[in-house]
């Protein structure tokens, strides 16, 4: 039978010893660095509270400035019907033809149905704002809204990368124009 030696058996404590004391360091450091972005995922989170406070109070100065009888969601579109359709509220999974004036709260308008043609989409599928979806389903056939979305609900912080700035408030004025089936 062969046997360590003293040097061997020194190598071996010592290349035991720094595996421990790397996986303890290895294991300090993930839980530091798990705590470090907990505590940045919470300034963003709050920050971002802010920031949408700030905005619904813009919009906020804005309606009663322009004496607009608007009413708020719990998550932040503002709406005013102008004209109720004719038929069933649209529901998830139909297909809505919209004119449309895209402007911001300057009145700079961004799109427009005029200019760049009817907008076409199913509902509940994504590819629009997720206020415009959230305001179509308030609607019917025929009805005409003004929606105001804030950038959570519209292009948010990096804007549409062509007419739409970052973190704007858009003005959405719509009339459903046709709703059918898939």
């Amino acid at each position: 039978m062969k046997t360590i030696g003293y040097r061997n058996c020194i190598r071996i404590f010592l290349a035991v010893l720094l595996l421990s004391v790397s996986s303890c360091t290895s294991s300090q450091s993930r839980r530091d660095k798990s705590k470090e972005e907990d505590i940045t995922l919470d300034k963003i989170i709050e920050y971002n509270r802010r920031m949408v406070d700030v905005e619904q109070k813009v919009i906020g100065k804005y309606v009663e400035d322009n004496k607009l009888n608007m009413q708020a969601t719990k998550t932040g579109l503002w709406y005013i019907l102008h004209e109720n359709g004719k038929g069933d509220k649209i529901v998830k999974g139909q297909i809505v033809t919209l004119n449309y004036k895209i402007s911001l709260l300057d009145g700079t308008v961004c799109y427009s149905s005029a200019n760049d043609g009817q907008k076409v989409f199913q509902v509940g599928k994504g590819g629009v704002e997720s206020g415009l979806e959230e305001g179509i389903l308030m609607l019917r056939k025929g009805s005409k809204a003004t929606f105001i979305m804030p950038p959570h609900l519209a292009h948010g912080l990096v804007g549409d990368d062509d007419r739409i700035p970052s973190r704007a408030i858009l003005k959405y004025d719509v009339e459903v124009v046709n709703v059918g089936e898939k």
